[in-house]
């Protein structure tokens, strides 16, 4: 008998708890860089990426090999029992890459959220504080610690109650929503004046592009005002990186663009390819605040993992992809933009590197959340999926994979031409 998307949604649905939700109604049989193909037999292109986790495409030939190579001699030791030299190397190369002059120092874990709640342990540890500042429409996790830096309530901790306290809340700069650079600085100054003093916090976390959050650029002067407020008060700056790295925005890291350099950084997502691998880099003297066993998991950095990784740093370097997501990212802006002058209800195209968005308004200049959800249904009967973001849910995201052939780029963004003229 062969099997249906209808049928298989059913089997969810009596299966699978109903917190799991599911975008598109579709499940995969297989998929080759940015083309994927349902159990029914239909193709479409992605561009979502698995939540831009695939910055090297779907099954990517050297990460492949790598992981098929590795699979011949070990798949788990737990590193912190017995090591391997995948794991080491995988350290290595993220210190390399990591933004900033002096001695780095690397820890790997499984998943993103993961990775930001050891960054705060770590931002903790060094400072002997507790308190944690954070951004509106920030997105860090779906764990305990990290739904109380989440800058949004629903779906996320919806019905969950009041989370894990000593996380107070900032503005995230954002003019065409009327929140200056200006507003958000003076936000992290009115928590010292009316929430906790400076010598309370431990850490401020962002994202240096917000993802869940509608893919808003943190300024420069944002950026460089929360470091002077770090440096001047002992606060450790720790940048989410987990949907902008691996390349996404044209750097490795998209730090590398802000003009200042970060304490700790989180990372996960695509770089081990679509293997579960996540970290965190930083200081060497802030990295070292805890003790041998503070940090760690029977899981992280996996054998497999790692050679994924290592597959991907081989991608990037021989693929020349970095150059190849700021050519990615210039013809999905160019195509956006020439769309967003032909139709108004496009209120705004941005993003850095090839991470791209587009945000809708009503007629009456109100955000419209109703218009992604339409634009996600008729893309993918047109073969194309697509994501959807923002605290209002009226942005539509682009996460193609990097390695997406420029025919079928293009094939996409006609297609998203096609839904937004049919729509608007």
């Amino acid at each position: 008998m062969s099997k249906t998307n209808a049928a298989l949604i059913e089997r969810k649905n009596q299966a699978v708890a109903a917190g799991v939700g599911l975008v598109h109604p579709v499940f995969l049989d297989s998929a080759e860089n940015a083309t994927v193909k349902d159990v029914e037999g239909r193709e479409y292109i992605d561009f979502a990426g698995g939540i831009a986790v695939l910055n090297t495409g779907h099954l990517h030939p050297k990460v492949k090999a790598a992981v098929a190579e590795q699979l011949e001699k070990l798949s788990h030791t737990c590193f912190m029992v017995m090591g391997y030299e995948p794991y080491v190397e995988v350290c290595e190369k993220i210190n390399d890459l990591a933004v900033g002059s002096g001695p780095k120092k690397t820890a790997l874990f499984t998943s993103g959220a993961e990775a930001v709640e050891n960054a705060v342990k770590v931002a903790r540890a060094h400072t002997g504080r507790t308190g944690v500042i954070a951004f509106g429409a920030a997105y860090h996790g779906r764990t305990l610690a990290t739904l109380a830096l989440n800058g949004k309530v629903a779906p996320y901790a919806s019905g969950m109650g009041l989370m894990p306290g000593d996380v107070f809340r900032a503005l995230y700069p954002c003019e065409l929503h009327g929140v200056t650079t200006e507003d958000a600085l003076a936000s992290v100054e009115r928590i010292f004046k009316f929430d906790a003093e400076p010598k309370d916090i431990a850490a401020i976390i962002l994202e240096p592009v917000q993802g869940e959050g509608g893919f808003y650029v943190a300024p420069k002067e944002f950026m460089a005002g929360l470091r002077k407020l770090c440096d001047q008060y002992g606060i450790v700056l720790i940048a989410d990186e987990v949907q902008t790295g691996a390349g996404r925005t044209g750097t490795f890291f998209a730090m590398e663009q802000m003009g200042v350099e970060p304490d700790i950084t989180t990372f996960a997502k695509s770089i081990a390819g679509g293997f579960p691998l996540s970290g965190i880099v930083g200081k060497a003297e802030v990295m070292d605040s805890i003790a041998p066993g503070g940090l760690g998991g029977t899981y992280g950095g996996s054998p497999i993992a790692c050679a994924a990784a290592l597959g991907v740093f081989q991608a990037f370097e021989e693929e020349k992809l970095l150059e190849r997501s700021r050519k990615v990212g210039e013809t999905i802006t160019s195509e956006l933009k020439a769309l967003a002058k032909d139709y108004p209800v496009i209120a705004d195209v941005r993003g850095l590197g090839a991470m791209i968005a587009m945000e809708f308004f009503t007629k009456e200049g109100k955000p419209d959340s109703e218009m992604p959800g339409k634009i996600l249904t008729k893309a993918r009967e047109k073969g194309l999926i697509l994501l959807s973001c923002g605290l209002y849910g009226n942005v539509v995201r682009i996460l193609v994979p990097l390695t997406v052939p420029d025919e079928q780029l293009q094939k996409g963004l006609k297609i998203i031409r096609e839904c937004v003229s049919e729509l608007a």
